[in-house]
């Protein structure tokens, strides 16, 4: 709220801030204030805001992009776990290759936006969030993202050897939502274990806090979810010797 003079009289006035929109795109996450990143994750649990007493729903859809800076760590602020946990994925940022850096010194210039066209429009975009929640879970699909969230807990698997935290069941409900939108962006209406594969890396990674010992000796999240995928079948129990064998021919 901004404090304005409105017919002769002070008062304070809601201003829609940036947060009020489908997408929001919160650059170096880290060098957010804890209020602000307590406000942020009213936002993204909530799906509202509230400022001066007030309370104000976001428009549907709203979903939160962030990035941060893996090198640059002073006067920074760790984001709480509960707020690790709302993003869906967790994606790397690669070094760009030649090529790219080519394409990048012929297509901008420094302190210049470069356009972006649309997309989808919020409608359609709706949409196929309503069509992927439609996908179906097999039993077999759900009992192995119940397995592999599980095996995240020390003691539960050798792979969780160092790991101080495993993942939330909200991981799991992420794996699920990740490996049905896969499963429809490859025309299928059901999610398959390669679905669940494929999504596992980028949904659990940051979901998995290692140890003290464990991050001295180098180790990482990352490396812990690739030993899962290794560890634990896809398959709660093995199949049937002429099933195996049929498969195999």
């Amino acid at each position: 709220p901004i404090l304005q003079e409105v017919d002769g009289r002070r008062q304070f006035v809601f201003q829609r801030g940036p947060i009020l929109a489908n997408i929001l795109l919160a650059d170096e996450i880290k060098r957010a204030s804890p209020k602000t990143q307590s406000a942020l994750l009213e936002a993204m649990q909530e799906r509202r805001v509230t400022a001066g007493g007030e309370t104000h729903t976001l428009p549907d859809p709203f979903f939160v992009l962030a990035t941060q800076n893996p090198i640059e760590l002073e006067g920074t602020y760790p984001l709480p776990e509960a707020q690790l946990d709302r993003f869906l994925f967790k994606v790397e940022v690669k070094r760009n290759p030649t090529d790219v850096l080519q394409r990048i010194v012929l297509q901008r210039e420094i302190g210049a936006d470069s356009p972006v066209d649309a997309v989808l429009a919020p409608a359609e975009f709706t949409r196929l969030v309503g069509l992927a929640r439609r996908v179906y879970v097999p039993d077999v699909v759900a009992n192995y993202i119940a397995r592999l969230v599980n095996a995240t807990h020390a003691g539960e698997s050798a792979a969780s050897a160092g790991v101080r935290f495993g993942a939330s069941p909200r991981a799991a409900l992420a794996l699920a939502a990740a490996a049905k939108a896969r499963g429809l962006r490859h025309g299928r209406a059901h999610a398959s274990f390669e679905d669940v594969q494929a999504v596992a890396r980028p949904v659990l990674v940051h979901r998995i806090l290692l140890d003290h010992t464990a991050r001295l000796d180098g180790g990482t999240a990352l490396a812990v979810v690739e030993k899962l995928l290794e560890e634990v079948p896809a398959q709660a129990r093995a199949l049937p010797g002429s099933l195996s064998a049929a498969k195999i021919k």
